[in-house]
C-alpha cells in the first residue's frame, strides 16, 4: 500500500490540531471575528426592524425621522426614549431590537445609574465615564483592531516579498558574509519606515525591542567573524 506524503502545510495544520488550547482558541477567535463582522446587527442602539401603525420601518440602515413615530422634532430617532419605547408598546406595534441595544458610541441619557455604571441587565458589561456600553465598543473595538492587523500583515507581507525580490540580494555564508544589493543602475536602496504620528509607551517599547534585536544580531555577526579568522 502506498503511502501519501503530506505537504509541510499539511503537516502543520495537523500538529496544531493535535495542541488542543491552540485549536479552541482559533476556533474561538473565528467565531467572535465572525461576530464582530455583523456587529451593526448584534449590538446596536436602532431596532433591525420595525412596524408602526401598519408601515415598515428599518432603522438599522436608515433611521426615521422622530415624527414618523409620534415625536415633535424631525431629528433622528432616538429608540432608547422612553416616549418611543412606549410608542411601540401599543397595540400593532412593534419592534425588533439586536441582542445588546447599543451602538459603540450610543450616549443613553435615560440610563437608570451614573456614570461609569457596573454590569448590569441593560449594560452586561457596565459603562465607561460617558456612559458608552463597554461590550458594544468591546465588540466594534475587536473588529477594528482585527482588520486593522490583518490588513497590515497582508501589505507588509507584500511589500517586504515584492522588495526582497526585486531590490535586495542577501548571501550569507557560514553566518558571516552578507551582501545587499542595489536597485537598477540608479544604486539607490529604498526602505520602508512606519513611524506613529504620536509617540506613546508602545513605541518606545517597540523601537527599545527593536534596538536590543540589532544589538544581538550585531555581537552573533562579530562572533562569526572571530570564529572564521
Amino acid at each position: 500500500m502506498a503511502t501519501v506524503s503530506l505537504s509541510p502545510s499539511a503537516l502543520a495544520w495537523q500538529r496544531f490540531r493535535r495542541n488542543r488550547l491552540g485549536f479552541v482558541s482559533l476556533v474561538l477567535f473565528v467565531n467572535l471575528f465572525v461576530v464582530s463582522l455583523g456587529a451593526e446587527f448584534v449590538s446596536n442602539d436602532k431596532p433591525l426592524v420595525a412596524s408602526y401603525q401598519g408601515q415598515m420601518y428599518f432603522p438599522v440602515f436608515k433611521n426615521p425621522p422622530e415624527t414618523a413615530f409620534g415625536g415633535d422634532f424631525a431629528t433622528p430617532t432616538d429608540f432608547l426614549d422612553p416616549f418611543i419605547r412606549q410608542q411601540f408598546q401599543q397595540p400593532g406595534n412593534w419592534a425588533v431590537y439586536p441582542l445588546n441595544p447599543y451602538h459603540h458610541g450610543t450616549l443613553n441619557y435615560f440610563a437608570k445609574e451614573p456614570n461609569p455604571a457596573p454590569p448590569s441587565a441593560d449594560n452586561w458589561l457596565g459603562t465607561d465615564d460617558r456612559g458608552r456600553d463597554l461590550l458594544a465598543r468591546l465588540l466594534y473595538g475587536f473588529r477594528v483592531s482585527v482588520l486593522f492587523a490583518l490588513a497590515l500583515t497582508i501589505t507588509g507581507t507584500m511589500l517586504g516579498s515584492d522588495l526582497s525580490r526585486n531590490f535586495f540580494s542577501i548571501d550569507i555564508t557560514n553566518g558571516a558574509k552578507t551582501q545587499i544589493g542595489t536597485i537598477g543602475a540608479n544604486n539607490r536602496a529604498i526602505a520602508f519606515v512606519g513611524v506613529s504620528s504620536i509617540p506613546e509607551p508602545s513605541t518606545f517599547t517597540a523601537i527599545a525591542g527593536t534596538a536590543m534585536l540589532g544589538l544581538a544580531v550585531w555581537r552573533r555577526r562579530r562572533q562569526f567573524t572571530f570564529a572564521s579568522r
